[in-house]
């Protein structure tokens, strides 16, 4: 008889064991009130049209008449302008005050990651790097050519860059990210200002504590622009919170790191870019324990039959 019913606990305990809730939580380290942002200034946005902006642009000050200038809208709370799409333009209100709330608690925790690894003031110099925490001095320029942020085939990959000063970059510098997937991140956590010079094509989200300038024709098409207490000022820019091509389904570079409801910081594990097979849903999954409980309990009951 205890052979007879093997097969329908072993089914049992999988099920049970598939649907036990997780005991801790965790959320993306951006959250989705700052995530929904790809420009957001505590003082003002300006803009000399015209910019393409995927996002959110807002302000999340007080705002008023002149905290966003640049635009063909008339300031205001969730209004829509032609130079931004998948958004709206914020001049105050509940949403962006959210985000900036989120802004500094996204800046404490990158902070706490610790200094990692330390770097030459130019990153063009390292040439590529992979997933990790590095700490970048100032110096004149913070990228003078091409830096390749290579995942390694993680899906997961991070990149964590603590800029204890400033974020500078040349013209026609570039930021390139290869061999990962849709839950990479990008971190750009700059203790001052940010200044991202003309034509450079840059990756990521810059998070500063002060200022963000962003020169002519420059872009960031898998990332953001966030300063915490300063102003952001854009000048013919093209700027996406959502990523394309082998990042594609990317939510702007924003993967990687998570935060637990406890406050702890993670860097994700390893996940490969090709995950090979899909793995099925909880609801197939389930249906299979039931089938072969079923399948189980039959085989039994014919056997008792025969007796």
């Amino acid at each position: 008889m205890k052979h007879k019913y093997s097969i329908g606990i072993a089914a049992a305990l999988f099920s049970a064991h598939l649907f036990t809730p997780a005991t801790t939580l965790a959320t993306p380290i951006l959250g989705d009130d700052l995530a929904s942002f790809t420009v957001l200034g505590a003082s003002t946005v300006t803009n000399v049209p015209t910019s393409t902006i995927v996002g959110n642009v807002g302000v999340w000050s007080s705002g008023g008449a002149n905290s966003i200038t640049g635009f063909l809208s008339s300031p205001g709370v969730g209004v829509s302008d032609p130079q931004v799409t998948g958004g709206s333009v914020y001049a105050g209100g509940a949403l962006p005050q959210a985000a900036q709330g989120g802004l500094t608690t996204a800046i404490n925790h990158l902070g706490s990651l610790g200094a990692g690894t330390l770097l030459a003031a130019d990153l063009t110099l390292a040439g590529t790097l992979s997933p990790g925490v590095y700490t970048v001095p100032a110096g004149t320029t913070n990228l003078s050519g091409l830096l390749t942020l290579d995942g390694g085939g993680n899906a997961n990959a991070a990149w964590v860059f603590q800029m204890p000063s400033t974020l500078i970059t040349s013209p026609d510098s570039k930021v390139d990210v290869i061999n990962t997937g849709s839950g990479a991140g990008v971190y750009w956590n700059v203790g001052s200002s940010a200044t991202i010079d003309v034509n450079t094509t840059f990756l990521g989200n810059i998070l500063a504590l002060t200022s963000i300038s962003i020169n002519t024709s420059a872009t960031d098409l898998c990332g953001r622009a966030l300063a915490n207490k300063g102003a952001v000022t854009l000048n013919q820019n093209s700027l996406s919170g959502v990523c394309i091509d082998i990042l594609a389904g990317n939510g702007g570079l924003s993967g990687g790191i998570d935060v637990t409801t406890t406050g702890e910081v993670n860097i994700l594990p390893y996940a490969p870019v090709d995950h090979g097979a899909p793995v099925p849903e909880p609801a197939t999954m389930l249906l299979f324990a039931t089938g072969i409980a079923g399948l189980a309990g039959s085989r039994m009951k014919r056997k008792n039959n025969q007796h």
